[in-house]
C-alpha cells in the first residue's frame, strides 16, 4: 500500500489538502498520470502566486466545484475566476432548495439575502435512507451523495474526462468528502486498487488540523468547524472502505454503480485516458 507519505502534494500558500492524482498504482502494472487531474480543498483563498503556479506552470485550464450554491455565493468570485482561461464548472452533491441551476450564471446579481434562512443546514447535511441509519455517519453521507445527486456525480466525472489538453481541479469545502468520493470514483475507473483509492483518501489526515483551522477562519463554515472537534472531521480509512464494500455488495463494485447511473463504456474510456494515457 502506498505510503501515506507522498510527494503527490502540490503545497500552496492559499490550500492546505491539494494534491495530484498521478503516480497511483493500477491493478495491470500501470500508474495513473500526473498532471491531470488535481484536488483539493476549497480555492477561495488562493494567492496571486498560487494562481500563476496553477495556471502557468501546473495548466490548469478547468475547475470542478462540488460547493452548494450557499457556499459559492458566501465565499464570493475565487481568484482563479479572473483567468479566462480556466473553466468553472459547478456540480453540488446536497439536495438544493431554490431556482437556481447555473450558481456561475447568476452569482453576479443575486442577494445574498436570497438564499434559504436555513442555508447552513445545506452545507453538510446528514442524508439518511433508512437501510443505512446503523452506518458511520461518514458513510451515511457518502451514500446521500450518491442516493441523491447521482446526476451531479456522474456529470462530474463526465467533466473530469474532458478536461482537454489542461488540469482539472476538482474540489468542495475541504476536499475530503464531497471530493473523496468523486475521486474515488474516478479512481476505480482508471483502473486503481481499492486499497490505494482508501489510502489516498486518508492522506488528507495528515492535514486535518491545518485544514479545519482554515474552514474556520471562513464565516460561512466557522459554525460546523467549531461545534465539532477535529476528530470528527478526521477521514478515515474504514469509512471509504466500507463505502467500497457496500458498493462491491449492491452493485457489483464502483464501476456498476456507474453503469447503472448512465455512465457507460464510452464514458470509463474516456475518464480511464484521461487519467491513464
Amino acid at each position: 500500500m502506498t505510503s501515506t507519505r507522498t510527494d503527490r502534494w502540490v503545497r500552496l500558500a492559499g490550500t492546505t489538502n491539494t494534491r495530484d492524482l498521478g503516480g497511483l498504482p493500477t491493478t495491470d502494472g500501470g500508474r495513473t498520470v500526473p498532471g491531470r487531474i488535481l484536488r483539493s480543498d476549497n480555492l477561495q483563498t488562493l494567492t496571486d502566486d498560487d494562481v500563476r503556479r496553477l495556471v502557468d506552470e501546473v495548466g490548469v485550464r478547468e475547475v470542478v466545484d462540488l460547493r452548494t450554491t450557499a457556499e459559492i455565493l458566501l465565499e464570493g468570485r475565487g481568484p482563479l475566476r479572473r483567468r479566462p482561461e480556466v473553466l468553472h464548472r459547478h456540480f453540488t452533491l446536497l439536495p438544493e432548495r431554490g431556482h437556481r441551476t447555473d450558481v456561475f450564471a447568476v452569482e453576479e446579481d443575486d442577494p445574498l439575502d436570497d438564499l434559504p434562512a436555513d442555508w447552513v443546514e445545506s452545507v453538510l447535511p446528514r442524508q439518511v435512507a433508512a437501510h443505512d441509519e446503523h452506518e458511520h455517519p461518514a458513510v451515511r453521507a457518502y451514500l446521500g451523495y450518491l442516493g441523491d445527486r447521482a446526476d451531479a456525480v456522474v456529470a462530474a466525472l463526465r467533466a473530469l474526462s474532458t478536461g482537454g489538453n489542461g488540469a482539472t481541479v476538482v474540489h468542495c469545502a475541504a476536499g475530503k468528502d464531497r471530493t473523496g468520493v468523486v475521486v474515488a470514483l474516478a479512481l476505480a475507473v482508471a483502473g486503481v486498487p481499492q486499497e490505494e483509492i482508501v489510502t489516498d483518501y486518508a492522506l488528507t489526515a495528515d492535514v486535518i488540523h491545518e485544514l479545519v483551522a482554515k474552514l474556520a477562519a471562513s464565516p460561512t463554515y466557522a459554525e460546523d468547524m467549531e461545534r465539532r472537534d477535529v476528530d470528527s472531521h478526521t477521514p478515515r480509512a474504514a469509512s471509504m472502505a466500507r463505502l467500497l464494500a457496500l458498493l462491491d455488495e449492491r452493485h457489483g463494485g464502483p464501476l456498476g454503480w456507474l453503469e447503472a447511473h448512465g455512465f457507460g463504456a464510452r464514458d470509463r474510456r474516456a475518464l480511464r485516458a484521461r487519467l491513464r494515457d
